[in-house]
């Protein structure tokens, strides 16, 4: 056993971070909406991630550099560059800003089951306390640096939810002529636009991108162990998105039309659980919330210290103060009194709207022979991409139209 974990490698925390409060959240409203004809999408965002976090690893190998600091590098005009950088930074604050709050409000709508309702009045405005608690713990954790014994037991929670849900899914008994056809026949309801670029955004996460180029550095020694990196990676994803489309199957079981909180969620798993379905799907939630809380800031914090090529270790000030600011952005946004429900889907479709940013620059990486060599793209690789950067820009697009007008 010690064995098997000791070979685990960065495709496994990558298909962790997508598995969250977001994944869960979004699934189970576009499974309870749409039934099974979005399973397509979720299939589309499955592949999306392998193709791209392939290349976020081949680059971290083959090169030994993250993705910022190599943007960084291969830009010779200082107001490029610069602009550039600009770009990446924004992209990864608005996104793990948003993404945070939904971290932090996924984690809220699990302790609201046991604790209900939390908010106080202060000056005329309503603020939820929970949000402050769960911050205040993740900054701890952050500020010590030694939350893997935490981290280690939330994450086995997280994954006794996710085979939770894949049992439940089966348990359900779904009609598999129509799963096959959610799954190969794409088609989008009039109101689904926004789910879609949700279960995109859950699933296809931006930040993903610098996190696995910079931890296969750490994990393996280079190129050479290039075979080794792909295998854990594409099984690491498709398990994690084995456990997606459980949710969704699951979630177009409950009789329920609209989703507001974690019980609603826990419909999807009463089948196996019965009346403590809400209790568990709480504690996978808070889980999956606070293990999320501390690497998202993680991220951010990594993304800034190679874009201003910074040589300081973890625990300085400059880098805490990314970390700090980005946990604080999260904890604001989820005390304001907006349902936990709303910003969570926010969060997946914000980062749905960032992804085709950050997967253009990836690109463009990919494809510069002074940072590869021969291991630059292939025709194949580049048209797979460049046809996931043009959906997700179709999607965006199509999605704020709808917000817009």
């Amino acid at each position: 056993m010690k064995n098997f974990f000791k070979n685990i490698g960065p495709g496994t925390l990558i298909a962790a971070a997508f598995i969250g409060p977001g994944t869960v959240t979004v699934c189970t409203i576009a499974g309870v909406t749409h039934g099974f004809t979005l399973l397509w999408a979720m299939l589309l965002s499955i592949f999306a991630t392998i193709v791209l976090q392939e290349m976020a690893a081949r680059l971290g190998l083959v090169y030994g550099k993250g993705l910022a600091e190599t943007v960084k590098n291969e830009i010779r005009s200082p107001l490029l560059k610069w602009f550039a950088i600009g770009l990446i930074l924004a992209a990864i604050l608005i996104g793990n800003a948003a993404y945070e709050a939904g971290n932090i409000s996924g984690g809220v709508l699990g302790l609201q089951t046991v604790f209900g309702d939390s908010s106080i009045g202060l000056g005329g405005m309503t603020i939820n306390i929970l949000p402050i608690i769960i911050g205040f713990i993740a900054s701890v954790l952050l500020y010590i640096g030694n939350y893997k014994v935490i981290e280690r037991a939330l994450v086995s929670l997280v994954i006794l939810m996710s085979l939770s849900f894949v049992c439940t899914a089966i348990m359900t008994k779904p009609d598999m002529f129509a799963v096959l056809k959610g799954l190969f026949i794409p088609k989008i309801p009039e109101a689904g636009w926004l789910t879609i670029i949700g279960l995109v955004g859950t699933t296809v996460v931006p930040y993903n991108l610098f996190l696995h180029a910079s931890l296969v550095k750490e994990k393996w020694n280079g190129k050479e162990d290039l075979a080794l990196a792909r295998k854990d990676l594409y099984i690491s994803i498709a398990l994690g998105g084995l456990v997606s489309i459980a949710i969704m199957i699951s979630a177009a079981a409950i009789q329920s039309g609209e989703v507001q909180n974690a019980s609603d969620l826990a419909k999807g798993l009463e089948p196996l659980f019965g009346k403590l379905a809400k209790y568990f799907l709480s504690l996978g939630l808070f889980a999956a919330g606070i293990t999320s809380a501390i690497t998202a800031p993680l991220a951010a914090a990594y993304v800034a210290k190679e874009c201003f090529g910074w040589q300081s270790g973890l625990k300085t000030v400059k880098f805490r103060s990314v970390w700090a600011f980005i946990l604080l952005l999260g904890v604001i946004l989820a005390s304001t009194g907006i349902k936990p429900i709303e910003i969570i889907k926010f969060a997946q479709v914000a980062n749905g709207l960032l992804l085709p940013i950050i997967a253009g620059f990836l690109l463009w990486v990919m494809n510069r022979k002074s940072v590869l060599g021969n291991y630059t793209n292939s025709k194949i690789q580049n048209l797979l991409g460049i046809l996931i950067v043009l959906t997700t820009v179709i999607l965006g697009a199509k999605s704020l139209i709808k917000v817009l007008f």
